[in-house]
């Protein structure tokens, strides 16, 4: 295969590719930026509900390419064109402090709320209000860690496509589906349908979540509504839950953050739903 040749940083890809950093290009292009490369890696492994490959395109420094020859392959392999480029159009591109090498371009990869819905899931995660991407992101991953089926992001909620929601997930990203858009109304109602039991976390929540854990009451499909970072779920919103729960503090801490907390809630449901192991 020939080796592509150094791209001009006054290409038309280029200017296309940074113009992502921006939503409302994001949203009409439906392609966003994915940097480094855990996440480059992933989304050249990646397909769509369709079939198609997730990366598109891929920008490489030199040094990049020879170090990551694996990933330039697994590129070339879904299809994505690659370029070489040098480290000032790379920065030029990239929305991180010290770029990594490596850039993705990917089109979108969020699911039908009717398709999470209908593979009746378990375990999910709901984003209602939640405005930090860096949060966002990491969410995403506990999500990802705890076995969750997926991640709704509501309406309210931030881009799912912001660079720093994708660099926060670490790859998550592609790991299970995630739906967007969805008025948190509309997401808890199909997932209560769907015989999903729906918590709220809640710090100042009526239930505590070892009190749930000890009462057995957490072994079934659950939901997990997750509210904004500063002020928490509206009360409009916790009324729509079955219950809305609260992390116990043991110690003398004011609160956990918002990516703890979910942590704490995704991996309590996790370990709730798993078969009990039977000495022998």
């Amino acid at each position: 295969m020939a080796t592509p040749e150094l791209i001009s940083p006054r290409s038309p890809r280029v200017a296309a590719a940074r113009r992502l950093a921006r939503r409302n290009f994001r949203g009409k292009e439906r392609r966003f930026i994915a940097e480094g490369p855990q996440a480059v890696r992933e989304a050249a492994e990646h397909r769509g509900s369709d079939g198609e490959p997730t990366l598109l395109e891929l920008f490489a420094t030199v040094e990049a390419a020879e170090r990551y020859a694996d990933i330039i392959d697994a590129a070339h392999a879904a299809g994505a064109r690659v370029h070489l480029a040098d480290g000032d159009t790379l920065a030029d591109v990239s929305q991180t402090v010290t770029p990594q090498g490596l850039i993705g371009v990917c089109r979108f990869l969020d699911s039908p709320f009717e398709s999470v819905l209908a593979a009746k899931p378990t375990l999910v995660a709901v984003l209602a209000h939640v405005r930090d991407p860096g949060n966002a992101g990491t969410v995403l991953r506990c999500a990802d860690a705890a076995g969750a089926d997926a991640v709704v992001l509501t309406d309210a909620s931030v881009d799912l496509y912001n660079p720093k929601s994708v660099r926060a997930s670490v790859g998550s990203l592609f790991h299970l589906p995630v739906v967007v858009g969805v008025p948190v109304e509309q997401a808890v109602q199909g997932l209560r349908d769907a015989g999903v039991r729906i918590l709220a976390a809640d710090g100042a929540g009526d239930d505590d979540l070892d009190d749930e854990l000890d009462a057995g009451t957490m072994g079934g499909p659950t939901a997990w509504v997750f509210g904004n970072e500063a002020w928490g779920l509206p009360e409009e919103t916790r009324a729509l839950a079955d219950a809305v729960v609260r992390v116990p503090i043991h110690g003398k801490a004011e609160s956990l953050n918002l990516a703890t907390a979910a942590a704490v809630c995704l991996y309590a449901s996790a370990r709730a739903q798993r078969p009990r192991r039977t000495a022998g």
